[in-house]
């Protein structure tokens, strides 16, 4: 079938290994080439193609094609994953010595947690409701108009779905003050390569004096910055960027 999923420039991989505790689906592993340790697909079927890997390589050896490729099995995957996968062959750092948690893709494992201590020790607030800081309609991303004046010069907050859900100060932190327009998106179910045009065109058109990624700690979440990195660099404008990640337990981690 025609898919996204990786795609490995051993010319530009170094073999340092970092990409590799990133997969959650352990697709990736290091072996030994002619030129030195070299990272490598294990199977097509582990590749979920959402590329949560890319924004941790150093040299940009990893990118997502669309080529002809076997599906992706997440029953085969989570089977991988839970008899341990490729940590003994490429396990270089602490890191990717740990085990990886099972069941796949942190996104869409199940956690549950009790609130009542901290709401026990948090300090007491008035009863009425806040007031919303949002300053513009639509917020997602591809419903935005991209000519729109708000974004003009504008403070970009771009964050990804669940986090307004996670934060508690999302609008207080982020959206408070003027000047600042938001776009949000998941980049593990929408389509990327419609989100890499428009944030193109934002950014080209727009200009925006910074752009803050506000995005969650699954791994898949962090297809956020590789977009905005891709953006600017097709846009061809050097904006200052600020990158917040918000655990699922709605701590401020970075």
């Amino acid at each position: 079938m025609q898919r996204k999923i990786i795609n490995i420039d051993e010319s530009l991989c170094n073999g340092c290994g970092l990409c590799i505790p990133s997969c959650q689906e352990q697709a990736l592993q290091l072996v030994e080439t002619p030129d030195g340790k070299k990272a490598r697909l294990v199977k097509e079927i582990y590749c979920d193609g959402l590329g949560a890997c890319l924004g941790t390589c150093p040299t940009g050896a990893l990118t997502i094609e669309e080529r002809e490729a076997e599906a992706f099995d997440e029953q085969a995957t989570e089977a991988y994953v839970q008899t341990g996968g490729a940590q003994s062959a490429t396990a270089t750092t602490q890191q990717q010595e740990q085990p990886m948690p099972p069941g796949g893709c942190p996104s869409a494992r199940m956690f549950q947690w009790d609130t009542s201590e901290s709401e026990a020790n948090a300090p007491s607030v008035p009863t009425t409701a806040r007031q919303s800081e949002l300053r513009q309609w639509p917020v997602q991303l591809h419903l935005v108009n991209l000519q729109a004046a708000y974004f003009r010069h504008a403070e970009l907050i771009i964050a990804a779905d669940c986090v307004p859900f996670a934060y508690g100060d999302f609008h207080q932190e982020f959206l408070k003050g003027e000047g600042k327009a938001i776009v949000v998106g998941c980049p593990k179910l929408d389509d990327t390569q419609a989100y890499l045009q428009k944030l193109v065109q934002i950014i080209a058109i727009g200009q925006p004096r910074s752009i803050t990624i506000v995005n969650m700690e699954v791994p898949c979440c962090f297809g956020l910055v590789h977009l905005v990195e891709q953006a600017m660099e097709i846009a061809g404008q050097d904006v200052p960027v600020k990158t917040t990640t918000i655990s699922i337990k709605g701590d401020k981690l970075t």
